[in-house]
């Protein structure tokens, strides 16, 4: 039993040492300790409960009886202070969020919480929220394309004015993911205030090749745009947003609306956005700052599975597909948020990216770079992702609230 007792304090300090300090490279190592790094990073209370349970349990039956039992309760006891570490960072979110949102909403205070926030790790979707589910937005070759509506309960009929509108687009690095996996803490937090959320599906790499990705993004815009209001919601006001490579497609979508070329067969259509909310994504596909400091991102992920080419022989194919490439004076409003110790997204692009669009756009475009964060910090509750979840949900609001101030008639004003 001393044995065992020593193999899980060192599993507990080295679980906390990747959380805290993820290495970054080779790709691979950074790959396959990513969901070590975020597991304990987003649930320190979890694995904290878990780990003093598991080990008082080991030193009652025996684990102290030997030397290598001593050696792992000191090894639970560094895991732990790297438990309280992340505690630490998770209190300060409210406040890096009231300093990014002081130029959107006049520095609102944030929300407080209980614990029933975080009580249930998986974000079940609540009875108040009405689905439609699984509605075909396109049919590319005989595939069926869809998405699902959700909107607060109660007639269509029923509201006084139209509902401001999210879509929600999925990660999964091109590759894998779901509209039902991925943005339901938003979409729930969002449809609750009022909203008329859209979650969609997209062609998938291998099978397909881009710029399929966002042609879809822009067919589901387009459904939107001439059917949500059908579902009580508002064609005029629509926010866009997205994890990971959703992020990276929710803001090329929104800062592409001019760029006709990824909307073929309904070019006519004008896909413009009144905001963006990006979590943890990626916006440069040239990558010549070198963000990345692993080669697997451009040269097996993009080169061999999505794009299809190499950079050499297709580099305005990938600016094109660039986020950063595309911004304007035009661009609507922006959220960008990112962890600091993200290892699969690095922040030096979230941050070159926000740099290049505040530089250019006179809209609001609001920053927040999470202290202690790792990717995906915000698909299930926890002290992190609450938090940021209601500050999509204030820097929401206050672009609808300031686009309804726009639209005011003279005889609204009276």
């Amino acid at each position: 039993m001393p044995w065992v007792l020593f193999a899980f304090g060192l599993h507990c300090a080295a679980f906390a040492a990747v959380s805290l300090r993820p290495p970054r490279w080779p790709g691979t190592v950074a790959l396959a300790v990513w969901p070590i790094g975020w597991l304990v990073g987003e649930l320190p209370i979890h694995h904290f409960a878990m780990w003093c349970a598991a080990g008082a349990a080991l030193v009652i039956t025996g684990g102290l009886a030997a030397w290598p039992g001593y050696v792992g309760v000191a090894g639970i006891a560094l895991g732990l202070i790297g438990l309280r570490q992340h505690l630490v960072h998770a209190a300060a979110v409210d406040a890096a969020i009231d300093r990014a949102f002081c130029e959107v909403d006049r520095c609102d205070r944030a929300q407080r919480y209980s614990w029933r926030h975080f009580a249930v790790v998986w974000p079940f979707r609540p009875r108040t929220i009405r689905r439609a589910a699984n509605i075909e937005y396109a049919n590319v070759n005989g595939r069926s394309m869809r998405l699902d509506v959700l909107r607060p309960g109660g007639a269509v009929g029923d509201e006084v004015r139209a509902r401001p509108v999210f879509i929600y687009v999925h990660g999964g690095g091109w590759v894998i993911g779901h509209k039902n996996q991925q943005g339901r803490l938003t979409v729930h937090e969002l449809v609750a205030a009022g909203w008329v959320c859209v979650s969609i599906n997209y062609r998938l790499s291998p099978r397909a090749t881009w710029p399929d990705h966002v042609v879809d993004v822009k067919r589901a815009l387009a459904w939107v745009k001439q059917h949500i209001a059908e579902h009580g919601g508002d064609p005029e006001f629509i926010v866009i947003g997205g994890g990971s490579a959703g992020a990276h497609l929710a803001s090329l979508t929104a800062l592409s609306a001019a760029d006709k070329t990824f909307q073929p067969g309904f070019s006519e259509l004008d896909l413009s956005v009144q905001g963006c909310v990006a979590y943890y994504g990626i916006y440069d596909f040239v990558d010549d700052d070198r963000h990345f400091p692993y080669r697997a991102f451009r040269t097996v992920l993009l080169r061999h599975i999505v794009m299809k080419q190499p950079l050499t022989r297709a580099r305005e194919l990938y600016e094109r597909a660039s986020p950063v490439h595309h911004i304007s004076a035009t661009a609507p409003p922006f959220l960008v948020w990112h962890g600091d110790r993200d290892t699969l997204a690095p922040v030096a692009g979230a941050r070159a990216f926000v740099e290049k669009l505040r530089a250019s756009s006179t809209a609001p475009c609001a920053y927040v770079e999470l202290p202690g964060a790792q990717h995906a910090f915000e698909l299930f509750p926890s002290l992190r992702s609450v938090p940021v979840v209601h500050g999509t949900h204030r820097f929401c609001q206050a672009i609808w609230s300031a686009h309804r101030a726009r639209a005011l008639t003279p005889a609204d004003r009276r």
